[in-house]
């Protein structure tokens, strides 16, 4: 549904998106992650046709952004952070005046009622959008990027500045839209992808650094492998136990104190349970263990670590990969965090190489007529007369 191919982004000698390409399929969530100055609204303003590339191309069902402007954009609907709303308008107004612009040719009652039952506005349509809470005038903009069915939704934050009973209606509404839509997700907030997205991709200074299904992650962060445990004893005596432990790849003492009782946080190798033998183990020692809590992989660790991982060089990555293997803890981010981002990173830098091999030969002809002088305008051959 959504192609872009080896797409580039200059704004003079800044490269704001280095030859990215990526795919996503029909009725797919994708959840498009980065820090800020990262090429993700440049990304999506390109394949929105807000601004031009410099290189490669970006496609809405096969059809060219570039190329076929009008066509493309038919299949789409956008929703940028701050919603294009006109406030003087009453909510009623507002998508009638969406419909015509966008030469919606569907039944205008029956469609603007469906989009006021999904998008859930039936209450607010004769008021005018100004006198709107911030959570109905997002879903007003939501509305507006529905008229005429699109194929491709793309949301820039849609939960931004909302209260918690509001950002779980909207991201029940974008479970509900992922059914019979495509739907590209750009948002900082973790656990809203976490929560809504079928795949993950994090772009780093203008690179894909991560691309990766969902349900693959939530395995590793739902792996009991790391645990916080209480134990009633010496601290460095107990530490020390811990670290030399068989089994066990990391542990440190955490903050907490309940009376002679320490709390550690500890990490297992990969494949081993080891909560019976440090039950035997303390127990031998005479130190009662007062609880044990079973802890998942942050979803936060691990993007901030393939975001810090993807900034190094080769070699700072082969010394950390090194000291991951120790049971080292690197930077502030546990071995499991560090050992994940690495695969992470290195299956992208793969892809990426894989497609570079290809060439881009294959994108010359259909770009001829599209250069980019580094404004975000096309050159003068690119302009229409």
């Amino acid at each position: 549904m959504i192609k872009i191919e080896h797409l580039v982004k200059n704004y003079g000698s800044n490269c704001a998106v280095d030859d990215i390409s990526f795919e996503v399929e029909k009725g797919e969530i994708v959840g498009f992650l980065g820090p800020n100055g990262a090429g993700k609204s440049t990304t999506m303003n390109i394949l929105t046709g807000y601004i031009s590339s410099t290189a490669g191309r970006a496609s809405i069902a096969g059809i060219d952004i570039l190329s076929h402007p009008l066509e493309a954009k038919k299949l789409i609907g956008y929703l940028p952070e701050q919603p294009p709303l006109y406030l003087d308008m009453t909510v009623k107004e507002f998508l009638n005046f969406n419909y015509n612009i966008k030469g919606c040719t569907l039944d205008r009652a029956a469609h603007i009622q469906e989009i006021c039952e999904v998008v859930k506005v039936q209450d607010v349509l004769n008021r005018v959008i100004r006198n709107l809470s911030k959570g109905y005038r997002q879903r007003v903009g939501i509305a507006g990027a529905l008229v005429g069915n699109p194929q491709v939704i793309i949301f820039d934050e849609p939960t931004v500045g909302l209260d918690p009973k509001q950002i779980i209606e909207i991201r029940n509404l974008i479970r509900t839209l992922g059914k019979e839509h495509t739907v590209i997700l750009s948002t900082h907030i973790l656990q809203e992808v976490q929560a809504v997205c079928d795949r993950i991709i994090i772009i780093n200074k203008g690179k894909i650094v991560a691309d990766e299904k969902t349900e693959n992650i939530a395995r590793i962060v739902e792996n009991n492998r790391r645990f916080n445990v209480k134990i009633s004893g010496p601290q460095k005596e107990v530490l020390s136990a811990l670290k030399n432990m068989s089994g066990i790849a990391y542990a440190d003492v955490l903050a907490e104190r309940d009376g002679d009782a320490y709390t550690y946080m500890i990490e297992s190798e990969a494949g081993t349970d080891v909560r019976k033998k440090l039950f035997y183990e303390m127990s031998a020692k005479n130190w009662p263990i007062i609880g044990l809590e079973a802890l998942g992989v942050s979803l936060e660790d691990i993007f901030i670590t393939v975001v810090d991982q993807s900034s190094k060089g080769t070699v700072e990555r082969e010394r950390e990969r090194k000291a991951v293997r120790r049971g080292e803890r690197g930077r502030g981010r546990t071995t499991l965090e560090a050992a994940m981002a690495n695969e992470m990173v290195d299956e992208a830098k793969k892809r990426r190489e894989s497609q570079s091999s290809i060439g881009l030969s294959n994108l010359d002809e259909d770009q001829e007529d599209y250069h980019d002088d580094g404004t975000g305008q096309p050159g003068a051959e690119g302009k229409e007369d």
